[in-house]
This record gives C-alpha cells, structure tokens and sequence, in this order.
C-alpha cells in the first residue's frame, strides 16, 4: 500500500466566508520576528495552555471512591515538560525566525542572482489584485486548526491559498469585518468562533502572524487573579453589524448571545431568552438594531436590541440551524431546520409564508444571490447542493447536485458575483470547492435574463448613518443599556409593546417600517 494516498483520519472545513473585492491590502504586511520575541510568544503561549489544561484536570477529576483515570498516564505526558527540550524546537516553531540577512542563513545556499530573481518572483504571487475575493476557509485536519486565506479570481479563473493561519482551537464560524479598533480605520479583520469561549479577532493583510490582533473574553487565570469573561462555553456564530460597525454579536452552546463592543472590546449586553444553544445569528442588513436569532429549542426570534428582551418567535419543527434575511424583501428572512425544512417568514405575521422539505437531512447552509432576485442556495448534510426560485412567492427547485464533498458542512455566497459561492464538507480527499451556478444549465435557463439588482443607500440615509455613527462614539452608556439607536425617540418598556409598533397596522408602506426607511435598488447591467 502506498501510504502517501492514504487521507488523514480528520480532514473537514466546518466555515467558510467571503470577502468583497478592493477591501484587502494589496500587498500584505509580513511578520518578521526576532529569536527573542519568537521565544517570549512561546512562553506565554505554553503558559496559556498549561492554565487551561489545569482547569481542566480540575473539572475532570474524580472523587477518591470513583477516580478519574487519565490516558496521560500510560504514555508518561505528566513529566513531558520535565524533558531537556532545545528552545527552538519549543511547539515545532522554533526555526521561524528571520535572519537578518540571507548571508546569516546556513540554510540558504542559492547565490544572490537567483535569490533576487525568487524574491521577484514572490512578491508578484503575493500581490492581490483589486478585481481578487479573498476567500476565508477554516480548515481541521489531524490535530491542526487553520484559517486558510484563499484568492479568488473569476477572470483569470484562479483559485489558491495565498496565506494560512494556524489557530488555537478547532474554529466553528467565520464572520468577516472591517471596524479596525487599533488602527481606527477601515481594516480587513476577521473574527472567529471556535470551541473555546474566546473570540480571536485577527487582521488578515498580515502574513505569518501568529497572534490575533485582538481577542473578546477570557478564559479567566485563578493564578493571576483574572475572573472569566465573555461565554462560558463554544461560540457557535458570529454576526457583524454593517449598520453600526462597532458591534459584533455572538451566539454561544452557552444558551447566550453577546454584544460586543469592538472598541472596547467588552461585551455590552447579553441575551438570554433561550432554552438550548444558539447556533446561528444574523443583524438585518438595513436596520442596526434588528437581530435575528436561531437556536436548539426550535425557536427563531427577531430582537429589537433598544429595549430589553424585546423580540418576536415563531416555532419551527426542527432545532434552528440557520437563519438568513431577505435583502430584497426587508420584512422577510428564511429559517432552516436540523429536519431538512425551510420556512420563509414575514415579521409582521404569525405563520409562514410557505414551507419547503429541502434535503432528507439538516440544512447546513442558507444563502440568497447578493444580486439576483429570488435565487436561494441551500446545502444539506445529505451531500446535496440546490438552487431554488423563491420570487414568486412559493418555492421551485430549479437544479439539484450531488457535490462530491462528503457530508456538505457550510455554504456561503460572494458578495460580488451573483451566481459564485463556495462550499465545505468532510470529504478527506477534496472538501472544498468554489461553484459558479451559471456552469449549470437549468440555473441558467432560468435566471440568465433575470434583472440583476443591488441595494443602496439614498443620500438622506448615508448622511443620517453618518450622524448615527458618531453620536455611536460618544453614546457608550446608552449602547451598555441596549440603546442601540440613537433616535430621541421614547422606548416602549416591554417587549410586547415593541413588538407591536414593530408590526403596527399604522405601518402603512415599507417606507414607514424599519426606521422609516425605504430602502432603494439600483439596477445592474
């Protein structure tokens, strides 16, 4: 048997986000470090984890009648650190630091020509072009957790990994934003929700990095005196809030959600209505204070995050796996079920508007077109891929494929390319892979003349988002209180009051809901 065919035993990509063109450097930053800075990153790094693994014998220790036996034993991992180890090969990064000139490195052995021609020849690969998407991937295999940064191409029909990050714990969700809290300027950041309670925020125009620009909570040091902070267990989805771009929400097995806030990196109010783990979130993508919000105790609840506790439910026959809103019908937003249902749902009725059994198994990814009406792609634990038409109120499957990616895991559409998206799955030999459905001649025939359109913001909206924005920055104890608007405007105090302006028979127009606010489109060639 050759054995280099032979797949690891663990090779999945559980998440996978886009990034839209021109938003990332177009040639990223490297880091270049020092031995001394490389061993002090080891030590606090080694220092982390023996605090973690303490709590963790803590929780798993047994009583004296019924002891907890410990695999570590039996292979001696207790006096592991006990052994001489040289302080370069300290968590197999030890040889990473950076000569000074390529003259020091006994490594390099090419002569000076033919370096400056490979060093030509990598700083061209390195360059992203502002017509590129950066494709986020979170990648497990083995024992290692990665986020790969792919580049991505429809022009040239490229697609390759341009850097990767190695991360500290198996990660379950992306969410991609770019409120730079340190620089204090648009950045190219992306946040991760991981096993671990912790959020590690990390800056992607910077190549070999090996620490998080910034993390949200903590996992607590009983040593130092650090309580916890933040969730207490897994963060299963993150939310960005393009609206107010400050804020980030979390949904945690914890039975919570969080809202951050970036600047200062503390969470400003929690949401605990739930009765099982959150699994998916998602702000409305017009009004900065609606919050969408699925989770294990079949129940999918819009927030308004002004008040507290105020939101909408609307029960569903399965645990909510995920949840998307509708950017071309702003009252709406779809629900997907761990029994292979979608239900569309309008916030100001009580039942669905329709109902669709769309894979034999849980729905594990949810994504409408950026820019073509009514096209819906859903992927399921059955391995399948479909498109649907939902434009003219009831559901049509339109193309239906068998992705050869093993049990399809995430599912996310570009934000740039009406019909690209790209999907993960479980397959040990090929788990990801980027569609374009117009390669597909059912989706084709269907949707090919379809007026494509896009959403924008009038010129009254953009300046009032303006005046929001900065009212956002000076109004902290407003935001710590859940007051997220700043409107003048009195708040109803409870939740039903909420609930009803916010579906109110004096709501003549879409113009008058969500803010009062009309939200316009503008046509695409």
């Amino acid at each position: 048997m050759d054995y280099e065919d032979v797949p690891p035993s663990v090779n999945f990509i559980p998440c996978v986000k886009w990034v839209k063109k021109g938003v990332a450097k177009e040639i990223p930053e490297k880091i270049e470090l020092s031995k001394e800075e490389l061993q002090d990153i080891i030590s606090q790094t080694k220092s982390e984890l023996s605090t973690v693994e303490e709590e963790e014998d803590n929780e798993n220790t047994g009583t004296p009648e019924n002891p907890v036996t410990s695999v570590s034993d039996e292979y001696n991992f207790d006096k592991y650190d006990e052994e001489d180890t040289k302080p370069d090969a300290l968590l197999g990064i030890g040889n990473l630091a950076v000569y000074s000139n390529e003259s020091g490195d006994p490594y390099v052995t090419l002569n000076q020509n033919e370096n400056e021609s490979d060093d030509d020849s990598e700083k061209e690969d390195d360059k992203i072009n502002p017509r590129d998407n950066l494709i986020l991937v979170g990648h497990v295999e083995v024992d290692a957790s990665i986020l790969e940064v792919y580049v991505y191409n429809e022009e040239e029909g490229t697609l390759y990994v341009h850097h990767d990050l190695l991360l500290p714990a198996y990660p379950l969700c992306i969410e991609w934003l770019n409120h730079d809290p340190i620089e204090r300027k648009p950045g190219n950041l992306c946040a991760i929700g991981s096993m671990s309670p912790v959020i590690d925020v990390w800056d992607i125009d910077i190549v070999d990095c090996l620490e998080p620009a910034f993390k949200l909570g903590h996992r607590g040091n009983k040593k130092k005196g650090i309580s916890k902070y933040g969730h207490r267990d897994a963060v299963l989805d993150l939310s960005w809030n393009s609206n107010m771009t400050h804020i980030i929400a979390s949904g945690s097995a914890d039975q919570t959600v969080l809202l951050w806030d970036l600047d200062s990196r503390k969470f400003a109010s929690s949401l605990t209505s739930f009765q099982e783990k959150v699994q998916t979130l998602q702000w409305h993508p017009f009004e900065g204070q609606t919050l969408l919000v699925g989770s294990c105790d079949r129940v999918a609840r819009v927030f308004d995050c002004r008040v507290e506790d105020a939101h909408r439910d609307w029960t569903v026959p399965g645990e909510v796996e995920r949840v998307q809103w509708n950017h071309f019908s702003p009252f709406n937003f779809l629900v997907g079920t761990s029994t292979g249902s979608i239900h569309h749902i309008d916030c100001r009725t009580d039942a669905p508007l329709w109902e669709l059994s769309a894979h034999s198994k849980e729905i594990t990814g949810l994504a409408l077109s950026s820019q073509c009406p009514g096209l819906l792609m859903t992927t399921g634990a059955d391995g399948s891929q479909k498109t649907w038409d939902i434009l003219d109120g009831s559901p049509s499957l339109v193309y239906e494929h068998k992705q050869k990616l093993g049990t399809l895991l995430c599912l996310d559409a570009c934000p740039d390319l009406p019909f690209v998206a790209c999907i993960g799955g479980d397959n040990k030999n090929h788990n990801f892979c980027v569609v374009d459905l117009m390669e597909y001649s059912g989706v084709k025939h269907r949707f090919a003349n379809r007026e494509l359109m896009q959403a924008i913001k009038s010129e009254e909206e953009e300046v009032e988002s303006a005046e929001e924005s900065s009212a956002m920055e000076t109004a902290d104890a407003m935001f710590e209180s859940l007051s997220l608007d700043t409107s003048d405007q009195p708040q109803p105090s409870t939740s039903t009051v909420t609930m009803k302006n916010f579906q109110s028979s004096g709501l003549k127009n879409k113009e008058k809901a969500f803010g009062g606010k009309k939200k316009k489109f503008k046509k695409k060639k």
